[in-house]
């Protein structure tokens, strides 16, 4: 029976992509954590627990967030839901502006374009990026996210030099000096998706599988889709953003490395006790 309301349930996925106006929508429910200790260097490790939790609870809105994926067979706009989305200040408003606020990411599969909309301290800028198709390890693995059967794919990925979040910083000279030898950090990407979604899309900047990407997990990240509708009453324009600066993300990488190492630096001081005072 329970094979039977798969199939079913298949065939009408197939039928609704088949659509010549197909749409869709999926909702992502993104977490992440913080490593004090590595992000503070060795003075993140001296951090109090009490200290560690204030921190974590003031950054819980950025740390925490919905968003929404809208896509049709080959583009998808990805964009965090406004509703939801809480006015910040104080630390986790300087962090929300080194992760970049009010981002809209845009991906064309099949032209292999992909642009980012994106504020960075009160500035817009238009990030292009290479669109190179991941080197994604098919996996035979399966689970079952809601209503959708999905599949393992795994790959490594570069971590992006202003990702604070994965990126592990030493706190002291000779620790930087030590980084400077190795290559360019990498973390193990996890990813489920569904062949009966037949899109190949998935949120953020996470594509290139023979189906929708339900979950990922990567690194300290975990992005989960909370809920799909297909073809919905109200369609979306999904067209590539227009405004700001355009730049390309090696360019806009610089700009934002040299303020979050500034920003990184005033976060060291404070968890040491140094007040934190800018230069």
């Amino acid at each position: 029976m329970k094979s039977l309301f798969t199939f079913l349930f298949a065939l009408v996925t197939i039928t609704t992509f088949a659509q010549k106006d197909f749409q869709g929508k999926a909702i992502y429910m993104s977490k992440s954590t913080i490593d004090f200790d590595s992000f503070g260097g060795r003075g993140g490790g001296q951090m109090s627990e009490a200290r560690k939790k204030e921190i974590a609870d003031r950054m819980k809105t950025m740390l925490e967030k919905t968003f929404i994926l809208s896509f049709d067979k080959t583009s998808s706009l990805y964009k965090e839901d406004e509703r939801l989305a809480a006015p910040t200040a104080g630390e986790s408003s300087r962090f929300m502006g080194m992760m970049g606020g009010n981002s809209i990411k845009y991906k064309n599969t099949k032209d292999l374009i992909a642009l980012e909309e994106i504020e960075f301290f009160g500035k817009k800028f238009l990030v292009s990026d290479a669109m190179e198709t991941p080197n994604w390890e098919l996996g035979s693995e399966t689970k079952q996210i809601g209503n959708y059967v999905c599949f393992k794919a795994t790959m490594m990925q570069d971590v992006n030099p202003t990702d604070f979040i994965n990126m592990r910083r030493g706190g002291r000279e000779d620790d930087k000096k030590e980084q400077e030898k190795v290559e360019t950090p990498q973390i193990e990407v996890v990813a489920w998706y569904t062949p009966q979604i037949p899109v190949n899309n998935g949120p953020g900047e996470y594509w290139g599988l023979p189906g929708l990407i339900l979950e990922v997990n990567a690194g300290r990240t975990t992005i989960l889709c909370t809920e799909i509708v297909l073809n919905p009453s109200e369609k979306q324009v999904i067209e590539a953003p227009t405004k700001g600066k355009e730049i390309t993300r090696e360019k806009y990488n610089e700009t934002v490395k040299i303020k979050t190492e500034e920003m990184r630096q005033n976060f060291q001081g404070r968890g040491n006790g140094g007040g934190g005072r800018r230069q």
